[in-house]
């Protein structure tokens, strides 16, 4: 008679928005029927906007966490250091078979850290992404995670090089596809149309229009290219109406620079933070997207909207050379030339991207649960 092997037990993390949208089709693919896995969910409240939270949650189908560590904001090193206490008694308590950390934010490598100093194995989904900017905190973050990896799986073909260059062995390392794109796809469908977002915050157009995000340390903190970026945006505006939902620090940043007439007197739709369907939807109807998120710019080359990035280096550039993707910087002449390329000739028309297919969880369960049952989990 077959003996029943006891499914692995794997400690998912997550702690910021970003975060949320990659988790969410893990959980499901690991709680599914015959996984060979069980997860359950740590979230050390990084983002700590718990309404923001609670509507993720619930509009991604993700489980509440089996543990909350509420840290909040704080400094880079605060936040750090913060996670990492409150994280090492939960490890001692659950004694998982791995860790499973996602992207780049600070929860990512502070709980890598705790996870690798107690010999527990660090599983790091979208592994391998550089911009080649040690000036981004999230670069340090990505360079330092897949160091302490033992099992790592990436979005795209090249990542596997960089982190070659960097002398992790190949054999760690699984292209298995961008689990953001598996939520895109499997959210599509229920995306909150544009016009009814639009409608409730009482603009003046529902289509035909840009949607713009910003909120880069290197674009918001800086006074003078914040202004350089808002008056090209303005001018825009004149032409193509723009919808901006405005983090609460970048809408700080505006005011304490004195730019909040900028956009007064733009044809800019300030908006609150969105949903996860509300942003999706802004996004699918868009003309085009400008912003300085990472994330975008991959739901931008899935959805085939022309995206305008407003930084110096992407850590996706698979956006760029198969997707939708056009880097910019903040020169203003840089940024009106692809503008002027999307509305004069449609923007660069992209395709999708290998295994950027809804499936790069199912592939990472099957993966890790081959690995589990191989005995090389704790």
């Amino acid at each position: 008679m077959a003996i029943e092997q006891t499914a692995a037990r794997i400690l998912c993390v997550v702690g910021a928005r970003p975060n949320f949208m990659k988790i969410a089709p893990i959980m499901r693919a690991f709680n599914a029927p015959g996984s060979g896995l069980q997860a359950s969910l740590v979230h050390t409240g990084q983002h700590y906007d718990a309404a923001m939270k609670h509507a993720f949650f619930e509009q991604l189908h993700i489980p509440e966490p089996d543990v909350d560590l509420g840290v909040g904001s704080g400094t880079h090193a605060e936040q750090t250091a913060h996670i990492m206490l409150k994280f090492e008694p939960v490890l001692d308590a659950q004694r998982p078979a791995a860790v499973l950390v996602v992207g780049d934010v600070n929860s990512t490598i502070a709980c890598a850290l705790v996870a690798v100093k107690k010999g527990i194995p660090v599983i790091h989904v979208e592994a391998g992404l550089r911009s080649g900017d040690r000036g981004m905190p999230e670069e340090i973050n990505r360079i330092l995670t897949d160091q302490l990896s033992d099992l790592l799986f990436t979005t795209e073909a090249s990542a596997a090089d960089n982190l070659e260059r960097e002398g992790i062995s190949r054999d760690k390392v699984h292209f298995v596809g961008n689990v953001m794109i598996d939520t895109l796809h499997y959210n599509l469908a229920s995306a909150t149309p544009s016009a009814h977002t639009l409608a409730e915050a009482g603009a003046a157009f529902t289509q035909g229009y840009g949607l713009l995000t910003l909120h880069r340390p290197s674009n918001v903190d800086d006074a003078d290219v914040l202004r350089r970026l808002l008056t090209e945006l303005a001018g825009i505006s004149h032409e193509t109406p723009l919808v901006f939902p405005v983090h609460p620090r970048t809408r700080a940043r505006i005011s304490e620079a004195g730019l909040d007439a900028l956009l007064s007197d733009a044809n800019i739709l300030l908006l609150p933070p969105q949903g996860y369907l509300e942003m999706l939807g802004l996004m699918r109807d868009a003309r085009m997207v400008l912003t300085d998120s990472g994330g975008i710019q991959e739901e931008t080359t899935a959805l085939g909207v022309p995206c305008i990035t407003l930084r110096e280096s992407t850590e996706r550039p698979i956006t760029v050379a198969q997707g939708t993707n056009t880097i910019v910087g903040t020169d203003a002449a840089a940024i009106r030339k692809a503008y002027r390329e999307v509305m004069d000739l449609g923007g660069k028309a992209g395709r999708q991207p290998e295994h950027w297919d809804g499936q790069a969880a199912e592939r990472i369960a099957v993966i890790l649960a081959r690995w589990c049952a191989d005995g090389r989990a704790a």
